[in-house]
């Protein structure tokens, strides 16, 4: 490794010596962002010359807070962080590297995750069963009856592959677990050993903690001074597989915080009110950095909280630097004492320690007074849509009678968190100019007549009840963003326990439940004693897992979800998540509210939305006299006393102390102590990929591309959802037939989401969105295309299955914006399979370009001023691809011709391969084909 700025230096903490890259080092360092100062530290400890340069360095030290985006960088992470829905197909790559590598002659033992990699397994449970006792057992029975292939796969993983760590099913969900105990805040490994230095003699190396997800809300470690977001599974391949990723400096806006919450207002309505703020701001694809003198007022909880909901205003991050709340939330998460004393030690000799005096250079600053937070939920169907708890009756009415103000179609950064449903996929914009402010909730609102439509729902432990429009039929504790945070969840079950004392009770229509994002919290609310009173109101623990925050819901209450359809009602939910876009948390609820954990209890003793929290009762005691909110909810004073008493270190230490174990379900699942994986050819969910069918040692030399057909040609703004859809698989959709066939019931379908690990679902997904519009096959939207040159309409699988069989290469021509939305693996592995060569766009999303070049699709620009429709391009012609073969290197240009009755037109198109390292993985055939050609020689 190289060392051009002298900065290689040591550290000592409690008698051991640690290898630190000072970034004083380095001049200019001192005035640069907490973030961008973790970025400079990671070059300068990854220099190599080749991929990461000194240049590189240079320019980040030079950063110009103005320019829209700095020079590209790569960025090695420490670690990687998966969930199961997408972390599946990153396990299934790797598996199949192994038998390749048995296959060329090769060690398969070789073929391990090169960084650490821990994958959480918490996107599968679903909320089929709620309110009793023995809820959390059920679900998690029909978890593994409906998983057990899937799991089979990572249990084996788990005992298989080195530096892989698999958290099982029913123990807590990803972020959560990775705040509490993944997370080191500093990195520690053997450093490189250099020439003149003895193994005893080289100090282990110190570093920040970073690292990048395979889910969109991975930047809530963020508020723990990790540097980390969300990528897709290509990317996280690469980076388990000890590949940097190619990044551009981004902006930086400073968030400055001043004053204190006031008494009464909790973590979710601070985030509420953030998130609005950024939306209206504009923070797509930036940085954002808090900072100031109201960070010592901000619970390392809250800053959680803060980081999870990045992606809802849609920066890279969201990130608090490291002070002593850190220090005190590590020790109360049960973190080693050294280790604490290490991570106030670095950050302090680094600069990397919060001072509230000193304020760094940004691209932009706002101010934010703590105190003017108020009481708040947010909806009915984005996140950033908040409403005062003061106005939400008068709101909420409004919205029955008038509509939500929402655009019909959602555009830019709402269609691609909407996108992310069911799997939580990244969000992938760089940056973006379109910024539609929310919905203005707060100003005055005039008293709304609620429309009504009363429906009649009997029940057989209860006397008939009447459900209306605007009535919650979901009320729902669940996601990290809040179950993290010990202060709300407290608070509710203070709430919960206050309710019970005053003869309240959860309306019967409401389907209720508990999701924790760990065991720690049930451990706490164990010890306070509040567990029997959410039992009371029915907040029984269902799970532990996303459930309803990413839409496993489950079914509503039979009589109510009768009752709403037979009566055409807009009914609501009323959850503590992260996202609440329309027909995400449930097909019956049109409306879903984000709100606080005490907030969800309070509408479900309420039974509606058509109630003032702060003048109406909420039911009354057992001697008639109402009760408001007020007279439950608990202070300030009440809510730290219990935490202090209940949440305490030895809960994390014993909770997390055999994490990695499992239940009775996971341990008895039947796995092959064997180095490699047995497939089983009948899976339905688990397959071998072919990518490195037929691979030879050595890559063959670049060839042009011959006689092509165009599979799709696609207009402007074509998102990774477009391309290779995560929800729903239809019954008559290639995917939905192929399932039949091998005996899977329609009801047993699951989604695109939870079979990525198969890729013959996927490939016949691939292009298969009911929205796509092919203008090869015009006025007909969904997977459709026209094969040439017969100009039969077929499905677009049946189509690319016919060209293969032929010999036929395949293009697809898009516009501007080709692959925006979501970070999607299988948007550029749908692609490859599919027999598509080349994408040629006007132009691409930068990571959905990468992508295509990490499967061995080639990226191809038109020519500024040109696209398909000013080149009067029909889809119909045969195109050939000329100036590849032969050269040492990748072109930056080629010719593209084009034929059609005789006539031909010469086109030249740009090579969208950017990087040496995208050059290494295109003449490979992609970058897992790459990195197993260097482990094969090494």
């Amino acid at each position: 490794m190289k060392n051009s700025f002298d900065a290689r230096n040591t550290l000592t903490v409690d008698d051991e010596r640690y290898e630190i890259f000072r970034l004083d080092a380095v001049q200019g360092s001192g005035r640069l962002p907490y973030s961008l100062k973790v970025l400079l530290e990671n070059l300068l400890r990854c220099e190599d010359g080749s991929l990461v340069t000194a240049a590189q360095i240079t320019a980040l030290a030079a950063w110009d807070p103005d320019a829209e985006h700095g020079t590209e960088i790569q960025f090695t992470p420490a670690r990687v962080l998966l969930q199961d829905f997408t972390g599946v197909p990153c396990v299934v790559d790797l598996v199949a590297m192994r038998d390749a590598m048995a296959a060329l002659g090769g060690d398969p033992q070789k073929i391990n995750p090169l960084i650490p990699s821990e994958l959480v397994i918490d996107h599968s449970v679903i909320a089929d069963v709620f309110g009793t006792s023995d809820a959390f057992a059920q679900n998690a029975d029909l978890e593994f009856s409906r998983n057990k292939e899937r799991y089979q796969l990572l249990r084996w993983a788990q005992q298989a592959f080195n530096d892989f760590l698999v958290v099982p099913p029913d123990t807590g969900i990803c972020h959560q677990v990775n705040l509490e105990y993944l997370s080191r805040v500093v990195f520690t490994r053997d450093a490189v050993q250099e020439a003149d230095e003895t193994s005893a003699a080289a100090p282990r190396q110190a570093y920040p903690d970073t690292l990048v997800g395979t889910d969109s809300h991975t930047p809530m470690v963020n508020g723990l001074g990790v540097l980390g977001w969300g990528v897709g599974g290509i990317e996280a391949e690469a980076a388990m597989l000890g590949q940097p990723m190619s990044m551009l400096i981004p902006p930086v806006l400073g968030f400055k915080l001043t004053g204190a919450l006031s008494e009464g207002v909790t973590a979710t309505d601070l985030v509420l009110t953030v998130a609005e703020k950024l939306r209206k701001t504009g923070v797509v694809g930036k940085f954002v950095e808090f900072y100031g003198p109201g960070v010592a007022n901000i619970p390392l909880a809250n800053r959680a909280t803060l980081g999870n909901m990045s992606p809802e205003y849609g920066s890279t991050c969201a990130i608090f630097p490291i002070d002593d709340v850190t220090l005190q939330y590590l020790r109360l998460t049960g973190r080693a004492e050294h280790q604490i004393r290490l991570v106030e030690a670095y950050a302090k000799e680094q600069g990397l320690w919060h001072d509230p005096e000193h304020e760094p250079v940004y691209s932009q600053t706002i101010e934010f007074d703590l105190a003017s937070v108020e009481p708040s939920i947010a909806g009915p169907k984005r996140p950033q849509d908040r409403i005062p708890l003061a106005n939400a009756r008068r709101v909420v009415g409004a919205i029955l009678n008038e509509g939500s103000k929402v655009p019909e179609e959602l555009t830019g950064l709402d269609e691609a968190s909407a996108e992310s449903f069911p799997a939580s996929d990244p969000i992938a914009f760089d940056w973006s100019t379109e910024n539609i402010p929310p919905v203005d909730r707060a100003g005055a609102v005039p008293s709304p007549t609620y429309p009504s439509n009363p429906a009649r729902v009997t029940f057989t432990d209860t006397q008939p009840v009447t459900i209306d429009h605007g009535h919650v039929v979901i009320a729902a504790i669940t996601s990290c963003t809040n179950t993290s945070n010990p202060s709300v969840m407290i608070g509710a079950g203070l709430l919960a326990k206050k309710a019970v004392e005053h003869g309240l009770s959860s309306k019967p229509w409401v389907k209720t439940s508990l999701a924790p994002g760990s065991r720690v919290v049930t451990d706490y609310f164990d010890k306070a004693g509040l567990t029997p009173y959410l039992n009371k109101l029915g907040f029984n623990l269902v799970g532990y897992g996303c459930t309803t925050c990413i839409g496993n819901s489950g079914p509503l209450i039979p009589q109510v979800s009768q009752a709403v359809d037979a009566n055409d009602l807009t009914v609501s939910s009323v959850l503590s998540g992260n996202r609440n876009f329309e027909g995400r948390i449930h097909a019956q609820t049109q409306m879903n509210f984000l709100a606080s954990p005490p907030l969800v209890i309070a509408y479900a003793l309420a039974g509606t939305m058509n109630i003032d929290l702060l003048t109406d009762a909420l039911g009354n005691n057992a001697s008639g006299e109402p009760v408001y909110l007020r007279d439950i909810w608990p202070s300030s004073q009440e809510i730290d006393e219990v935490v202090g008493k209940a949440v305490q270190a030895q809960m994390f230490t014993a909770g997390y102390a055999n994490v990695f174990a499992g239940d009775q379900n996971w341990q008895n699942l039947q796995i092959p102590a064997a180095d490699m994986f047995a497939w089983d050819e009948t899976s339905t969910y688990v397959r071998r990929p072919p990518y490195f069918d037929a691979m030879p040692r050595e890559p063959e030399p670049l060839d042009d591309i011959s006689g092509a057909r165009v599979l799709a040609l696609l207009g402007d703004s074509v998102t990774t959802d477009h391309i290779s859809p995560a929800g729903a698989i239809k019954k008559d959709s290639p995917a939905g037939r192929y399932l039949m066939e091998q005996g899977v019931q329609p009801g047993d379908f699951n989604s695109y989401g939870s079979r990525r690990g198969n890729h013959e679902v996927m490939i016949r997904g691939t292009f298969a969105n009911i929205r796509l519009r092919n203008q090869l096959v015009p006025g007909i939207e969904g997977g459709f295309t026209r094969h040439l040159p017969d100009g039969e309409q077929l499905s677009i699988f049946d189509a690319s299955t016919k060209y293969l069989a032929d010999n036929v290469p395949l293009i697809v021509i898009a516009g501007a914006e080709y692959g925006s939305g979501s970070s999607r693996d299988w948007a550029a592995k749908g692609t490859l399979l599919l027999g598509v060569k080349a994408v040629l766009a006007t132009s691409f999303e930068r990571i959905h370009r990468s992508n295509l070049i990490g499967m061995g699709v080639l990226p191809l620009q038109f020519s500024p001023g040109e696209s398909a429709q000013t080149l009067g391009l029909t889809g119909e012609e045969v195109y050939s691809i000329t100036g590849l073969a032969g050269t040492a290197g990748i072109p930056k240009h080629v010719q593209v011709r084009v034929e059609q009755d005789g006539k031909i037109k010469e086109i030249t198109a740009a090579v969208r391969i950017d990087t040496p390292a995208e050059a290494a993985y295109f003449q490979n055939g992609g970058i897992l084909q790459y990195v197993l050609r260097q482990l094969l020689a090494a």
